[in-house]
């Protein structure tokens, strides 16, 4: 079984909902009432988005740069 790793962005909503996403996979996005249960269901999503990928002979993305960003305003 191989083993990847992705970032993943979390934001709350105006809700209270965090809303997850995964920047790598276009369109693998999920939610959760608390921290712990948006992350648990973004690993979900990620593996099933994966999971297809695979079974569809389609690439996994990899090599994913991330940079923190100052501003002054």
């Amino acid at each position: 079984m191989a083993k990847y790793s992705f970032a993943v962005v979390l934001v709350r909503d105006e809700d209270g909902m965090f809303v997850a996403s995964c920047p790598a996979l276009e369109g693998c996005y999920s939610q959760g009432r608390t921290l712990d249960e948006a992350v648990q269901n973004i690993r979900d999503a990620i593996r099933a988005n994966v999971q297809a990928r695979l079974e569809a002979g389609e690439p996994i993305p990899t090599g994913e740069t991330l940079v923190s960003v100052e501003v002054e305003v």
